[in-house]
């Protein structure tokens, strides 16, 4: 989805503010922390697994670890 589509979406839902861009990579948890000035566990991170039941998505703290092999 690009970042078009997600402004639109917020926007048409009274949240268009919620969107935030930065001008440094935030790819990873260690660096959306040091985008917004936060430390590594105030970032959601969203994890998803495939399973024969269906699809798992989980959000968790950044500096959380997760075992795969559970999910």
């Amino acid at each position: 989805m690009s970042i078009e589509k997600v402004r639109a979406f917020f926007a048409a839902r009274g949240r268009g503010g919620d969107v935030l861009e930065f001008p440094v990579s935030s790819a990873t948890v260690e660096l959306a922390a040091q985008a917004v000035g936060v430390i590594p566990a105030r970032i959601a991170k969203t994890l998803s697994f495939k399973s024969p039941e269906g699809c798992v998505l989980i959000v968790m703290a950044g500096d959380a670890r997760i075992d795969n092999r559970k999910f």
